[in-house]
């Protein structure tokens, strides 16, 4: 039962970026986004106004911070000298940034960003004032494929979202609010979580339970991104649900279309159609598959059966520190690895051991929604699902 990364992974990592790093004629390599700066050190925080630097040379990774983070980063093994600033505005964390470099003797950066992004209000110098900066993107790269460690993390984060989807179904009832259901069933996921896991649990919240459970209604599910809407659920609603867990920063993703009591018989079509080319897709993905293929075959049963006009997005995406990461599984993704502004090759355009993809094809009519969503992880040899709801009519009934 897996619920932290062993430290073995970081120093991989860090040892990886070393080694593309003196690959460069820069003298250290900088990272401003949180969570490249978490994949790469351990080191969580909230990104905020107030920015913070990580910046890696062949021997040593020092980090930049505002005074309020002073406390939890040095308890990070991973970092060998912390820099701080008091605060934004009340601050200048871009110079500071600097002058940890000028520290080293660095005069050449490869950067994520010629400096901080201007998260909640940020405004503030380039990075490029005080040294020569070339970006890189080499953390989002490295984050698609997942290491078996990883996989494990999003594993158990699929058990415990289908403690909470079932929950979820199981606190669901006419006259309900979509709103406080949610809620009880987050809190009770949560707290089996923890009871179960103890200690082993990495806090990775705040204000918010490590399990979220909840779904939208009615109308709002004709909306791929609804909102809960605040009224009381009644006899025939079709819901989208949604679950997920936190385990050491990574998540699964776990939808089911519902009904609360009756369906119509225009639901009934619409879901199975949705059913069988969410089954298209998990049947097509593989290693070495072409990523835009995946998303045709769904296009082409769907236009099969007359319904491909109620498609509003692509097939999936990739899954894990973040909800949504690249690749995608899009019928454009070949073209877009081939083009003049990305730095990717025709090798990415394909399904590699280690990415976990949502397949998540949806139906969207005027009157309502119909969406499963399942969390795969391709293998060696093929796939393996990680979220375990039952997918068919019956079990996600309602009554």
């Amino acid at each position: 039962m897996a619920t932290t990364l062993p430290a073995a992974e970081f120093a991989a990592r860090l040892d990886a970026v070393r080694g593309r790093l003196a690959d460069t004629d820069a003298d250290a390599a900088v990272w401003f986004d949180a969570t490249s700066i978490e994949y790469l050190t351990g080191f969580h925080h909230v990104q905020t106004e107030r920015p913070v630097a990580l910046a890696v040379t062949d021997d040593r990774a020092e980090i930049t911070v505002p005074r309020l983070e002073v406390e939890r980063v040095r308890e990070n093994p991973r970092i060998d000298a912390v820099h701080r600033y008091f605060d934004y505005p009340d601050g200048d964390p871009v110079r500071t940034a600097a002058e940890m470099l000028a520290e080293r003797n660095v005069d050449a950066v490869v950067a994520d960003s010629d400096g901080a992004p201007g998260t909640m209000g940020y405004q503030g110098p380039a990075l490029s004032e005080f040294v020569d900066v070339e970006t890189q993107g080499w953390i989002t790269r490295m984050r698609w494929e997942k290491t078996d460690a990883e996989i494990d993390l999003i594993r158990e984060s699929a058990k415990w979202a289908n403690l909470g989807h079932r929950y979820l179904a199981d606190y669901t009832e006419v006259d309900a609010h979509p709103a406080t259901v949610s809620q009880r069933a987050s809190t009770d996921a949560s707290r089996a979580m923890l009871d179960t896991l103890g200690d082993r649990y990495a806090v990775r919240v705040r204000g918010s339970g490590p399990v979220n459970a909840g779904y939208i209604s009615g109308r709002e599910t004709a909306l791929p991104h609804g909102h809960t809407p605040n009224e009381r659920l009644s006899e025939g609603d079709v819901l989208i649900t949604g679950a997920s867990a936190n385990v050491d920063g990574y998540r699964s993703e776990l939808e089911r279309t519902m009904f609360v009591g009756d369906y119509t018989a225009e639901d009934e079509h619409y879901f199975e159609l949705m059913l069988e080319a969410q089954t298209v897709a998990i049947d097509a993905l593989g290693p070495g598959v072409e990523l835009a293929y995946v998303d045709d075959e769904v296009t082409a049963y769907l236009e099969e059966h007359g319904v491909a006009d109620l498609a509003q997005h692509h097939v999936g995406h990739n899954i894990g520190l973040g909800g949504h990461e690249p690749p995608y599984i899009d019928a454009g993704w070949t073209e877009h690895c081939a083009s003049e502004h990305t730095d990717l090759t025709d090798s990415d355009a394909v399904m590699a051991p280690g990415h976990v993809y949502t397949i998540e094809p949806g139906l969207y009519t005027d009157e309502a929604g119909y969406r499963h969503s399942d969390t795969v992880a391709v293998t060696d040899t093929g796939t393996e699902t990680l979220t375990h709801f039952p997918r068919d009519l019956e079990s996600n009934v309602i009554r």
